[in-house]
């Protein structure tokens, strides 16, 4: 049998997925123990134990000035904060994105004027954010809304678009209005598609929400990533950046349980990720 079609199976397929988290521990381990035992006050590459250690401090250690557990009031913080600015793309996903897709009017109105916007770096766009709406949560969920919303806009539209124009024509012979094609033809159509958006801005939603909180923030993630910069605390920022990753990796788990179980008709179909 060629090897292009030969498939592992589950246990080998999850041992090929842990290989290479494996070797790159494996490699960092050498690389860390070779600087400190040049100089054992080396901050570059902390060993491990040194990093689980000012983990352990950050999250189960109450702070000293105000008693809070770091960790935690960082990760709720950031949590809120892009759990927000996600909601608030969606929204704006379906009901710009459904005009766009379902209204020939909608489209030609509104697609120009996400098509130029989407092409905005958003990041140039936060300190006019921080002007408008101040430095407070606002300008942060702001920004990722600004990064995240044209694009899911376009994917949404893009599927109502796609919708096989058979299906309109036949609800619009059984009598069916604008309102009900709309409510009953397309947006079931588009929602497994609202959910791979929302996965798909979730990569870009993080990288702006850690810009924002770099910039301006008393706490957070970003925030608290980029205070210890100024100390080379590599034993807590490598920790945060495995910490974020992993928070990534679990709401993109998540949402793609949510997509195979409320959707199970568009994965049999073969069109789930």
């Amino acid at each position: 049998m060629r090897l292009i079609n030969r498939k592992p199976s589950r246990a080998t397929a999850l041992m090929l997925g842990l290989l290479p988290f494996v070797a790159l521990i494996i490699v960092y381990t050498i690389a860390s123990q070779a600087r400190l035992a040049e100089n054992p006050s080396d901050r570059l590459l902390p060993s491990l134990q040194s990093m689980a250690s000012a983990m352990e401090k950050m999250a189960f250690e109450p702070d000293r000035r105000n008693g809070e557990f770091l960790l935690w009031k960082d990760t709720f913080a950031s949590l809120g904060r892009i759990g927000a600015g996600l909601g608030i793309s969606t929204i704006l996903a379906l009901v710009i994105g459904l005009t766009m897709g379902t209204l020939p009017y909608g489209k030609a109105a509104l697609a120009p004027f996400v098509a130029a916007f989407s092409l905005i770096p958003p990041i140039t766009i936060l300190p006019i954010l921080f002007i408008i709406l101040g430095l407070g949560e606002a300008a942060k969920i702001g920004l990722i809304v600004v990064g995240t919303a044209p694009v899911m806009i376009r994917c949404l539209a893009k599927e109502a678009l796609d919708i096989p124009r058979e299906m309109i024509i036949k609800a619009e012979t059984l009598g069916a209005s604008s309102w009900q094609i709309a409510t009953r033809v397309i947006v079931p159509g588009v929602l497994p598609m609202a959910v791979m958006a929302l996965r798909l801005g979730l990569i870009p939603a993080w990288i702006f929400l850690v810009s924002a909180e770099a910039i301006a923030s008393t706490e957070g993630l970003g925030y608290r990533i980029f205070l210890v910069r100024r100390y080379m605390a590599m034993d807590i920022i490598l920790p945060y950046v495995a910490w974020i990753t992993l928070l990534a990796f679990m709401m993109d788990y998540l949402l793609r349980v949510l997509s195979r179980v409320a959707f199970r008709w568009k994965h049999l179909e073969g069109g789930g990720l």
